[in-house]
């Protein structure tokens, strides 16, 4: 290109290029008050054309239901003789597949069926066993567990696996702070070397305290004001997660068994993060360090430095996060997968320098930060809340 290289043409050419250099810096202020905003802003975002983001998020199949009818005890069952149960969800499952019943027992073994077809909610089951059959009573609400598939030797086809992922959106919000200074501040003898970039500093800690919270405890609405004009807001991450763990004391058991919700039957990765209150971090160091769970290693991702807990079902990276506390939620948290964070951007966090001077408002100079964003949970079984019970 012949024109000179400006901060317009830089801009219009590679809007990327200053961004990445602010969020480079930004990233260095404070990371520990802010572990969301931090991680999310190093796991790198997706840029989306509008203020409304509509995505998917995807949840597997869930592995049992539920017998909503109790069925009778049945003698003398023939090979290919049909049994009905009802289920409370028989949408997840699908004729040719398996299921057991482990409540239920026979012989000392557990009921097990093969699905031969589905009428509404009732499972028409073939029992599988030695024949005659005889079938146990099932009583209600024993769990109903699917397995593999059987075909038979001249099946060509199957049943059709069908997982549709959950279309949902979230708002981008417009977060925004100003730092101004007057010339004839800024010319004076000061007794502290207190300048500008100190107050930019302090502005942005203040904003990324802000956007935290907002990412965590935002309530997705458009809102309109009384001059008509509509702001938008983003939803938190507290809400969409689906997963949640009760505790009225902290444990070595009590310890275990998050440690076993967070990480089974939800998927997700074997490595989460768990952003926490003060007075669940206090809980957590006055256990008594185990053979199964291990509290004394130290480890920095994202330019944090967690501190970890092991055990058999998984890690998890702890943190102190101030936005709990300030909320008034000391003893709750929330075990986040970063795998299945993400960030959505619609205007990327950009600084503007103002001239008021100049422009005969005012005799100062500011600088005016904007970011638009949210995030969003794409699968949101991976993440759970941790929440004391009364």
């Amino acid at each position: 290109m012949s024109a000179p290289l400006t901060f317009p043409v830089s801009k219009s050419l590679s809007p990327e290029l200053l961004h990445n250099n602010i969020d480079s810096r930004v990233v260095k202020i404070r990371p520990a008050a802010t572990p969301l905003d931090q991680i999310s802003r190093f796991a790198g975002a997706r840029k989306c054309s509008s203020m409304q983001v509509e995505f998917y998020s995807a949840r597997m199949k869930d592995p049992s239901s539920e017998v909503t009818e109790a069925v009778a005890e049945q003698k003398r069952i023939q090979q290919g003789n049909v049994v009905n149960i009802k289920v409370k969800t028989s949408s997840i499952f699908s004729p040719s597949e398996t299921i057991v019943i482990p409540a239920a027992t026979a012989g000392g073994k557990a009921v097990v069926g093969y699905i031969n077809e589905i009428e509404g909610t009732t499972l028409k089951l073939i029992p599988v066993g030695t024949y005659p059959y005889d079938l146990p009573a099932i009583a209600v609400g024993a769990k109903v567990v699917r397995m593999g598939r059987a075909a038979g030797e001249l099946d060509v086809q199957t049943s059709i696996h069908t997982t549709l992922p959950n279309k949902d959106f979230n708002l981008c919000q417009i977060f925004k702070t100003q730092i101004e200074e007057s010339f004839y501040h800024r010319l004076a003898d000061k007794e502290v070397g207190w300048t500008f970039n100190d107050q930019e500093e302090m502005a942005i800690m203040d904003m990324r305290l802000g956007i935290e919270r907002s990412y965590l405890f935002g309530i997705r609405q458009r809102l309109r004001r009384p001059d008509g004009e509509e702001v938008l807001l983003a939803g938190g991450i507290w809400n969409q997660a689906k997963g949640e763990f009760g505790y009225s004391a902290m444990t070595g058991e009590t310890l275990n068994a998050m440690m076993r919700k967070a990480f089974t039957n939800a998927g997700g990765s074997k490595r989460k993060v768990l952003l926490a209150g003060s007075g669940l971090i206090e809980k957590l160091s006055n256990l008594e360090h185990q053979r199964v769970v291990l509290s004394s290693e130290t480890t920095t991702h994202w330019g944090i430095d967690f501190q970890t807990i092991v055990s058999k079902f998984g890690t998890l990276y702890v943190v102190l996060s101030e936005v709990f506390d300030m909320c008034g939620m000391p003893d709750a948290g929330m075990v986040i997968d970063p795998e299945y964070l993400t960030k959505y951007v619609h205007v990327p966090l950009s600084a503007e320098r103002i001239s008021f001077r100049k422009q005969g408002v005012r005799n100062t100079e500011a600088v005016v930060l904007t970011e638009a964003s949210c995030l969003v949970l794409r699968y949101p079984d991976a993440h759970m809340r941790i929440v004391p019970e009364a």
